[in-house]
């Protein structure tokens, strides 16, 4: 039995295909998802058994475009924007947390209002923040986890000794940060030009990548999202994270698929050691010459994660 469906949200216009007709970055029409903060937007395509695609800092859910049209053949794809990305409403910074357990609560909240995982087990596939979102709520509801696929990401502290990334750093500056970030888009950019290493990712891709980040005011969530990460113990969100990483061992026996792009400047390969420990029956591909958007860079991490999904449907999914 397939997970219930909402009605499409087709009143909103996808910034990135305007003035476009690569079909590449087209998406379709977003469902709508109405909470106290805002209208969170996502993607519901396909059906059949339930896979969540969660993204992270500053993609959205442009970055599973192509991923999207190959699964949703036979699977139900969801694809949602957290809060003040791509397509979703931005939240008052006066009242919105802006930190991981408020985005683990949309994203619960989500999962609750679509039904996933309560029929029949789903699975998720994450990147970036999308991992310590996505994992927070799993290792909460195991029963509703399936199967993992797990990109350039974290779901637990920072490793003891790692060094601060760079990339990070300034950011957190007090108004340098502000300008940086939310006038000069500089983070955005910074991403895009560090995310993949293999070539240069086209003009027209990183100008889609760009477009629902084109104010200072559509600009505040990428610039909370670069603050919440915990450089040290004390913060809510290190301690969110260790209380995940405490609960990780819940996950361990499902059917987990690790794809790594093995040059990103910020999740490096101590982090990959870390889910290679926690995730130890995890089938691992790490691509030595891919960056951290490793779905832009490594077109070969689409077939991957077919794959591993077609291999292990049976047993997750049943007959």
């Amino acid at each position: 039995m397939d997970e219930p469906r909402v009605a499409a949200h087709r009143r909103f216009q996808t910034p990135m295909t305007r003035g476009t007709t690569a079909d590449d970055l087209a998406l379709p029409a977003a469902a709508a998802f109405t909470t106290a903060d805002g209208t969170l937007r996502y993607l519901d395509e396909g059906a059949g058994p339930a896979v969540v695609c969660v993204h992270g800092n500053p993609t959205w859910s442009l970055y599973y475009r192509r991923l999207l049209r190959v699964l949703s053949a036979d699977h139900r794809v969801i694809v949602p924007d957290h809060l003040g990305m791509g397509r979703s409403d931005m939240p008052s910074e006066d009242w919105y947390g802006f930190d991981l357990a408020a985005r683990v609560d949309d994203f619960a909240a989500l999962m609750d209002h679509l039904g996933v995982g309560v029929s029949r087990p789903a699975t998720l596939v994450v990147h970036d923040w999308g991992g310590a979102i996505a994992l927070t709520w799993a290792a909460r509801q195991p029963s509703r986890v399936g199967r993992i696929v797990v990109m350039n990401t974290a779901a637990f502290p920072p490793p003891h000794g790692q060094r601060f990334p760079w990339l990070l750093r300034l950011p957190r500056v007090p108004y340098l940060g502000e300008v940086l970030v939310c006038g000069l888009n500089a983070f955005v950019r910074g991403v895009l030009l560090f995310g993949a290493r293999r070539q240069r990712l086209p003009r027209q891709v990183r100008r889609a990548y760009r477009a629902p980040y084109d104010s200072w005011h559509r600009r505040t969530a990428v610039l909370r999202f670069v603050r919440d990460v915990p450089a040290a113990p004390g913060s809510r969100t290190h301690a969110l994270l260790a209380e995940t990483a405490g609960e990780l061992h819940r996950l361990a026996d499902r059917p987990a698929l690790i794809v790594w792009g093995m040059r990103d400047p910020v999740l490096r390969p101590s982090i990959l050691a870390e889910w290679r420990r926690r995730l130890p029956a995890a089938e691992v591909h790490a691509i030595g010459d891919a960056g951290h958007l490793v779905l832009e860079d490594a077109p070969e991490a689409l077939p991957l994660i077919a794959d591993f999904l077609a291999r292990t449907r049976r047993a997750v999914d049943g007959p």
